[in-house]
């Protein structure tokens, strides 16, 4: 049968570069690996993409069949044996290494993930929540979290034990290698050393404070200073307070997810700042000097006569000086006109002498004329 095209196989150009190539090979040797496909003729395709990236990936042999084509490889010409079965091939080193090690470590094949295991891994990442009083987020603070982690076990130093020895079943690798035997031919698979966990060392003592695994659950008081102007749903980083790494790498880091408690009067949106200010009917009517609590003191204002119930007024600078934002926000007041729920006798004479005044507005006459017509 007649070879098709090694760049067609792969889906590149014939200028693609080593890298295109080399990831085209990957994305096909994912798809069709017999160890992870289920598709029809996988093997086929796999063995057709390796053979392909085998010549192409290499530049001698990619200039020969770019200059001879498939002919530079029959028997005798160019060396390359033909390219039967999977036995020509080696997976244990260089590209290939590197490619079914990312393949197959999403499936649990013992690529650089499962068989690292010797390997400085990074502490994983810790989201812990605080509640904050409506002050503290508004000015800052500096606050105690107590939180419970992964920790490097003090009595081995986070070694898992003590007598420390080359595994004697992976010889220090981390990895026992097998090999697989199809009508296609042979290959080779790493999976994780069951007897060290791919750590490739292993004691002759376990440390029984942390059962051999190096880190111990562990509570810490860590002190958090709150920034000035910190709201609901933000987060602040500590770095290196979160899990501790695992054969010496890095801690991880400690996230805070801050929640801020309501506030009995004062409202917050953004860095500005909400006051509901209530006024009896007279002081709505007539107008007053009131005083008005802010984030930093109280301040007199003046209630103009005839202020209606909703009405809104800005002091500038009053809101909240925030250390997230950069800005300084303001204060708005709203001013809520409230009736009493009972009249005594000499109120209820006020507001019938009050009745007989004219205090008819347009905006009265004229929806009392459409009630007229609505009737009609």
């Amino acid at each position: 049968m007649e070879k098709k095209d090694y760049y067609e196989v792969l889906g590149v150009s014939k200028t693609a570069s080593n890298d295109e190539i080399k990831s085209a090979f990957r994305k096909l040797a994912k798809k069709y690996h017999p160890d992870v496909s289920k598709e029809e003729n996988a093997a086929e395709k796999f063995k057709e993409a390796q053979e392909a990236y085998s010549v192409l990936s290499d530049d001698a042999k990619r200039r020969q069949y770019d200059q001879f084509g498939h002919a530079a490889f029959s028997n005798g010409a160019g060396g390359a044996g033909g390219f039967s079965g999977f036995g020509g091939f080696d997976f244990g080193g260089g590209d290939y290494e590197d490619i079914f090690e990312n393949i197959f470590s999403g499936f649990g094949f013992g690529g650089r993930s499962s068989r690292g295991g010797n390997r400085a891994q990074r502490g994983s990442d810790t989201l812990v929540r605080m509640n904050l009083t409506f002050e503290e987020a508004v000015f800052g603070a500096k606050k105690d979290l107590e939180v419970t982690v992964m920790d490097t076990c003090e009595e081995c130093h986070g070694k898992g034990g003590f007598g420390e020895e080359t595994c004697d079943k992976c010889h220090g690798s981390g990895t026992i290698t097998s090999e697989q035997r199809t009508i296609l031919g042979s290959f080779l698979t790493k999976t994780t050393c069951p007897k060290c966990s791919g750590r490739g060392k292993t004691m002759k003592d376990t440390c029984t404070k942390c059962s051999g695994s190096g880190r111990v659950r562990k509570k810490k008081t860590i002190e958090v200073e709150v920034p000035r102007g910190i709201d609901s749903g933000m987060r602040r980083r500590i770095s290196g307070k979160g899990e501790a790494g695992i054969n010496g790498g890095a801690n991880g880091d400690l996230y805070i997810e801050f929640t801020v408690l309501a506030h009995e009067y004062f409202a917050r949106e953004e860095d500005d700042i909400y006051l509901e200010v209530p006024l009896t009917l007279t002081e709505s009517l007539l107008g007053c000097k009131k005083e008005i609590p802010t984030l930093y003191g109280n301040v007199k204002l003046t209630v103009e006569a005839l202020t209606e119930s909703g009405k809104t007024e800005r002091i500038r600078g009053k809101g909240v000086n925030s250390d997230v934002s950069r800005r300084k926000g303001d204060m708005y007041i709203v001013y809520k006109t409230i009736l009493p729920k009972k009249l005594t006798k000499e109120q209820k004479e006020w507001i019938e002498n009050l009745a007989n005044t004219d205090l008819r507005t347009k905006e009265i006459e004229d929806f009392e004329k459409f009630v007229q017509k609505n009737e009609k």
